[in-house]
């Protein structure tokens, strides 16, 4: 991969990382984790037990899913340190250009994500 393109993956990996540390930092307001606020937020509540356990699943899944993209991103850095950006992690092939600037955390090909997404699909398949 040429220089220039590394650099300009890189520099979007860092500003998605930005954007969504930000949006995390704004959402909990300021630097809190996300359980400190929730605590906070569930200490005072005079919601019933049901709606505080409802609240409080959607606070955990929202802070999963945010630690999954940072992750996901955390690898996609890792792998152009190692010289790996843009070759699929299952099958090795390319990964194609258009797929890497929509989505430079991409680790798949299309037709390996596809299989990731929809595994019983692969087994209809005559590949």
């Amino acid at each position: 991969m040429h220089p220039d393109l590394k650099t300009d993956y890189r520099e979007d990996l860092l500003a998605q990382r930005a954007d969504l540390l930000a949006q995390i930092a704004q959402q909990r307001g300021g630097v809190r984790s996300r359980v400190d606020v929730a605590e906070e937020h569930f200490a005072h509540s005079e919601d019933s037990p049901a709606q505080l356990s409802s609240d409080r699943d959607l606070e955990f899944a929202l802070n999963e899913r945010e630690t999954a993209e940072l992750d996901v991103i955390a690898q996609a850095l890792a792998r152009l340190d190692a010289g790996s950006f843009g070759a699929c992690t299952d099958c090795g092939t390319p990964i194609a250009a258009e797929r890497l600037r929509a989505t430079p955390q991409a680790a798949r090909c299309m037709a390996c994500q596809e299989k990731a997404e929809h595994p019983s699909h692969s087994l209809h398949s005559s590949h």
